[in-house]
């Protein structure tokens, strides 16, 4: 029951732009949870990397004084990655096009966000 309210959570934040192109819900030690990823994303791989991106984004908060770590955001040329905390012991990860309305992005995410906290 748990696993279905996940994925309907994430199919619904997919759904809500085309500008998104995949997410997954993370324990912050990088043990994939549930996802929506493409073919090409090794699902082993996002968890690591958004644990290891997650982790450096706290300490770096915490050293620079910046209180507690909301969200991580990477850019690149070819689009964009938004690690948001579900809860303490989870993150939503999510994939966006370089065109991404970050705004609209930013708001949806929290919403998925704290209904995957609920969840949890």
């Amino acid at each position: 029951m748990r696993a279905e309210m996940l994925n309907t959570i994430l199919r619904d934040l997919n759904s809500t732009s085309t500008e998104i192109e995949a997410c997954a819900v993370i324990s912050t030690d990088g043990l994939v949870i549930d996802s929506l990823l493409p073919a090409s994303m090794d699902e082993d791989r996002v968890g690591a990397m958004s644990a290891a991106i997650l982790s450096l984004g706290e300490r770096t908060a915490r050293e620079l004084a910046r209180g507690e770590l909301e969200q991580v955001l990477v850019k690149g040329d070819q689009g964009y990655i938004l690690m948001t905390h579900a809860n303490d012991e989870s993150v939503l990860t999510v994939v966006a096009k370089p065109n991404a309305r970050l705004g609209l992005i930013f708001l949806d995410v929290k919403r998925a966000a704290e209904a995957i906290g609920k969840v949890l």
